[in-house]
């Protein structure tokens, strides 16, 4: 039997510790990665955006992932004993469900030259990670493509053209990495319907074969831990595919780290994971209700039929308040057209509390 995947998507966490995050465990001061690994840690993930820059060189923030902070942050990740996991957003900046923006250096090319573009784009970076002898074990071609990718050309309904980006991708890390596991990663896990129409669509218009299906589940936004379940048995049977959660986080707290003065000055709403949220979830969200949160989801996966429910992967545990650090910087906020502020709205859901210290989740994924 496969090694039960509990994994931690760091991709902000070179930009919290260069603004002073500190971490600690039992009141002893230590390495986020180290801290995480003697927990049960065993996968890091991390986003790759093509180019998180301006024209004049000004970061977008959020990690800035380009490759040469991938490179940094998964050698640290694997001196930590950790497997590697790479999710491609084919963006310069956060892509998603609501938002698939083209590369800078891909504007204005058509379909034929986006699939190109995918494929070259792929391939050199795995190259690269080869080179520095940091080849990911699982990779994904895309990140939350729901509504497609490369927009508008890759947008829903055009199927046929997000086969042929998606597949682009797979083609070249079979080629560059064929031990590697390929991964097709959609949000709104708990939604049987959307992942049945979305990978129907994908495989009647000849997408290329893969190897996992990764989901985003945030019990806030995509339903209860029922849908989940029922979601994860009947794709890992329809498919044939091993399934994995590649995104989950519950808050472990309702207070926000900056005062309500402070929110008001900056016109920010506070933290994603609010009142009104908390109050779709079962679960409170204390610190117990977080650590109780982790320990069922993974007794959902786990259940899944013919062992096809490989892990689960916290997204940002060590995001925590540090400095200017968050989810977006003035450069990435004009790259997305969005007034911002670009704070961090995520605090209340990593593995750390305001002040660095582990929380008590983390000690119950060292016994999952």
């Amino acid at each position: 039997m496969k090694e039960f995947i509990k994994g931690a998507d760091v991709s902000s966490l070179l930009e919290v510790e260069e603004n002073g995050g500190k971490f600690y465990c039992g009141g002893k001061p230590g390495d986020a990665l180290e801290i995480l690994r003697d927990h049960g840690i065993n996968l890091v993930r991390l986003r790759l955006w093509n180019d998180p820059y301006d024209e004049n060189g000004n970061p977008y923030g959020a990690g800035t992932n380009g490759i040469e902070r991938t490179i940094e942050l998964f050698r640290r990740a694997k001196n930590c004993n950790m497997k590697l996991m790479l999710d491609f957003h084919y963006s310069d900046f956060w892509a998603d469900p609501g938002k698939q923006f083209l590369p800078k250096a891909w504007r204005g090319h058509g379909a034929n030259e986006l699939e190109n573009d995918v494929y070259e784009f792929t391939k050199s970076t795995l190259q690269r990670l080869k080179t520095e002898d940091l080849s990911p074990d699982y990779v994904a071609v895309g990140n939350e493509i729901t509504n497609g990718l490369l927009w508008p050309e890759g947008k829903v309904p055009n199927y046929k053209n997000i086969a042929r980006f998606v597949s682009a991708g797979v083609r070249a890390v079979r080629e560059m990495l064929p031990s590697s596991m390929v991964v097709i990663h959609l949000d709104n896990g708990g939604n049987n319907a959307l992942y049945r129409e979305w990978f129907d669509n994908y495989i009647s218009n000849g997408g290329e074969d893969f190897d996992m299906i990764g989901l985003s589940y945030y019990p806030f936004w995509h339903g209860t831990p029922e849908d989940l379940k029922n979601n994860l048995f009947d794709i890992s049977s329809r498919y044939s595919k091993e399934l994995i959660v590649v995104e989950t986080s519950m808050g472990f707290t309702l207070e926000d780290y900056r005062s309500r003065e402070e929110l008001d000055r900056i016109k920010s709403k506070g933290l994603v994971a609010n009142e009104e949220l908390a109050a779709k979830v079962d679960y409170p969200m204390t610190k117990q209700g977080q650590a109780a949160f982790i320990c069922d989801l993974a007794k959902i996966i786990r259940s899944v039929p013919n062992n096809k429910g490989l892990g689960f992967v916290w997204w940002e545990p060590t995001w925590i308040p540090a400095g200017s650090t968050g989810w977006a910087a003035d450069a990435g906020l004009r790259y997305i057209g969005e007034e911002g502020p670009g704070g961090n709205e995520w605090a209340n859901q990593a593995l750390f509390d305001y002040r660095g210290n582990s929380l008590p989740a983390l000690d119950e994924i060292a016994k999952i």
